[in-house]
């Protein structure tokens, strides 16, 4: 079973769509001991970065995820998740998890787009990855796939924890981690077939299986 971790932070019941609609088992949960028993867990969010750590801290739930980092239990990130697991959040100038070394910044409004037209803040709408080193996470996905992507902010990291980037006004990190520990900067539950790829091959790292005979061929 894959936990959905629920910390009151959005977008918890479209990842449990996106498993079900694949036939991967799955719950949400706020519960420490069903996450940490669970075979992988999906920290997803929208939202504030200020208001998240809030909701985490005062659940309990920032220890959970620490420890299953610790535990080296298998971790996806999305969106809010992928930006909150870095050390630090301009937004809000908030102190974030600290699973991986990074920070999470504003998009620069004097960036332009490739007509030279300056960039819309929030960066919203659909866009490709480039990938930068290989992946189990990635495996499948069809080249220049498109994913879903809402934010106002995005990540610097190292670049050895550089999986994938993406061009708005400049290149930045939409994927990075390492084998078990990943986080996504798009909504891979709102991006179709390509998304439904990357959920599976969670799952599948996670080693548990899907009973939709589809999930090959997505």
């Amino acid at each position: 079973m894959i936990a959905i971790l629920d910390y009151k932070a959005g977008n918890q019941t479209s990842v449990r769509r996106a498993l079900e609609h694949l036939g991967i088992p799955c719950c949400i949960t706020a519960d420490p001991d069903t996450a940490l028993s669970a075979a992988g867990i999906i920290f997803p969010g929208v939202g504030a970065a200020g208001q998240a750590m809030a909701q985490l801290t005062a659940s309990g739930l920032d220890n959970v995820l620490r420890r299953a980092v610790h535990e080296a239990r298998p971790v996806l990130g999305i969106c809010l998740g992928c930006q909150i697991m870095l050390d630090h959040s301009e937004e809000n100038d908030t102190p974030t998890l600290g699973l991986v070394r990074g920070v999470c910044r504003r998009f620069d409004p004097a960036w332009v787009d490739e007509e030279g037209r300056p960039i819309r803040i929030p960066h919203m709408g659909w866009n490709t990855l480039s990938i930068r080193i290989p992946s189990p996470l990635l495996e499948g996905l069809p080249e220049n796939a498109f994913f879903y992507f809402v934010h106002s902010y995005y990540i610097e990291t190292s670049r050895e924890n550089v999986i994938a980037t993406t061009h708005y006004g400049a290149e930045f990190c939409s994927v990075y981690g390492r084998n078990g520990l990943w986080a996504l900067q798009f909504h891979p539950e709102k991006s179709g077939r390509p998304g439904l790829r990357i959920l599976a091959n969670f799952a599948r790292f996670c080693g548990v299986q899907s009973n939709a005979p589809e999930v090959a061929s997505c």
